[in-house]
């Protein structure tokens, strides 16, 4: 009872004319930051912190909450219409929405974004207002061990990633391990397959290699059929979704909301690795698996729903810990430093209000986003009634703008145009491009974590089994691999029997 009433406080606050301003306006910023591709939500959020000295403490905690869960919902929209991810958690709806759009079925592919990000929203702020500090107590006891078997575990989704051969999925998996490998050591401190340049001292960052290897690529091959893509009409209704696509996406929403509400606990992860892993285990659970890779709508459902769960998610410890899960949970800690608010464990003891408020402006603000979005899907999917011959360049120059932004270097723009060259060989050789930007993903939390454990055990790999975490975690991991080979086993017995 005091929860809910310290929830009614909080809509006290939001439910008024500031509050309401204040949420709608983050929410907006945060859709078209979303949609632009190279900003990303903590850079929207960071260049707005300035507007906020002078504000009310919990106004500015709403409005720049607002940005950041307001992205989610915008990076789909350019990944499922052109094939370009607005953010780095919108590549695997890339993968999914655009051939989806391209099959006529845009509205459908929207939809099921909007509808998703709202479900895992709404649910996700439900479960931080009643078990935020149970839950913060779980996720601060994974470590170094548990980061590397649950990186591992993604890295083992590289072969239910193409929608071909494993052993060329594998292939790609290994070339995106590779690429982030260059750059310098994060703990020796050396430099590693530079080759001299200072350029690559940062290693490649992962938004324009994804614009390339997806959005240029893409276009590439287009320009080479002549540009056969013919416009697509896009009605409102064919926004509506049956009851049998709702049933179908439900459960796929429920594991990928678990799968990222659970990522987002732990500093670091974040709702780029959330989505590639609610990619991968959604594949092996899916009644359409065959889908995956040529437009599943199950797919666009769990992924938007894990990188929705996840902002909430990360929100978990910041409030109850003063721990940020994210890079956006950081710069939200920053604001509260700027406004004179101590972070912490007792921050909601401190200040009901603020917190509370910020909870209540969650379900606020993913309602307006969802009213937002379900009405205006055939409008963003008009774009798609423009020729193609005019649509191309438009695509191209929003690719390397976007890369641009990313760390405002023009290398940065020659980086997605290399990649952008790689990927179109790889679609001509047909070879799997999800699996190297799924390595590339989850390289850095796989080395970092390895390499601490085993410094932690002093070279011992039994810490993987001395820890509980580690341990479940690692009797997942063998299903994971033994049950394919199981599978098999059965059927080619069966086979054998009759």
């Amino acid at each position: 009872m005091e929860t809910l009433s310290l929830i009614g406080m909080g809509f006290g606050m939001v439910l008024t004319v500031p509050g309401l301003t204040a949420v709608v306006t983050g929410v907006l910023i945060g859709q078209i930051v979303g949609a632009l591709p190279g900003i990303g939500p903590s850079t929207g959020m960071a260049l707005l912190l300035p507007v906020t000295f002078g504000m009310d403490p919990a106004l500015a905690i709403m409005m720049l909450s607002g940005i950041l869960y307001g992205a989610m919902y915008g990076g789909s929209i350019t990944a499922i219409l052109i094939n370009v991810p607005g953010d780095d958690s919108s590549v695997v709806c890339a993968i999914e929405g655009n051939k989806l759009a391209r099959k006529g079925k845009a509205g459908h592919a929207l939809a099921v974004a909007a509808l998703s990000s709202f479900a895992a929203g709404v649910t996700g702020t439900i479960v931080l207002a009643f078990a935020a500090v149970a839950l913060s107590a779980v996720a601060l006891r994974f470590n170094a061990p548990e980061f590397f078997l649950l990186a591992l575990l993604g890295i083992s989704a590289s072969a239910s990633l193409g929608t071909g051969s494993v052993v060329k999925a594998l292939l790609m998996g290994l070339f995106g391990l590779l690429i982030a490998m260059v750059g310098i050591d994060p703990i020796a401190g050396t430099t590693r397959l530079t080759f001299g340049f200072s350029q690559l001292l940062d290693g490649f960052d992962f938004l324009p290699v994804a614009i390339g290897v997806f959005g240029i690529a893409e276009i590439l091959v287009s320009l080479e059929r002549g540009g056969t893509m013919q416009p697509i009409v896009t009605r409102f209704r064919d926004t509506f979704l049956s009851a049998k696509d709702v049933a179908f996406c439900a459960m796929a929403a429920v594991r990928g909301f678990i799968v990222g509400f659970c990522m987002g606990m732990m500093p670091g992860a974040g709702s780029t690795v959330s989505s590639f892993l609610a990619y991968g285990v959604e594949r092996k659970f899916s009644r359409r698996p065959e889908q995956f890779g040529h437009g599943a709508l199950d797919a666009i459902a769990t992924t938007e729903a894990a990188n929705n769960a996840s902002v909430t998610g990360a929100m978990t410890p910041m409030l109850t810990l003063g721990i940020p899960g994210s890079t956006g949970t950081a710069v939200l800690l920053a604001a509260l430093i700027l406004q004179g608010i101590r972070p912490g464990p007792t921050l909601m003891t401190d200040q009901p209000v603020l917190v509370w408020s910020l909870i209540a402006s969650m379900f606020v603000g993913n309602v307006v986003l969802l009213i937002l979005n379900l009405p205006m899907a055939p409008i963003f999917a008009s774009i798609l009634r423009i020729p193609y011959a005019y649509l191309a360049p438009g695509i191209v120059l929003f690719s390397l703008i976007g890369a641009y932004a990313v760390t405002l270097s023009f290398f940065t723009m020659g980086v997605a145009i290399a990649f952008g060259l790689i990927g179109y060989f790889m679609i001509k050789a047909d070879l799997p491009r999800a699996p190297l930007v799924l390595a590339l993903v989850l390289a850095p939390l796989l080395e970092e974590s390895l390499r601490q454990s085993l410094l932690l055990s002093l070279g011992s790999p039994l810490i993987f089994v001395q820890r509980p975490f580690s341990l479940a975690l690692l009797v997942v991991l063998l299903l994971v691999f033994l049950m394919p080979l199981v599978m098999s086993l059965r059927s080619r017995w069966k086979a054998r029997s009759t």
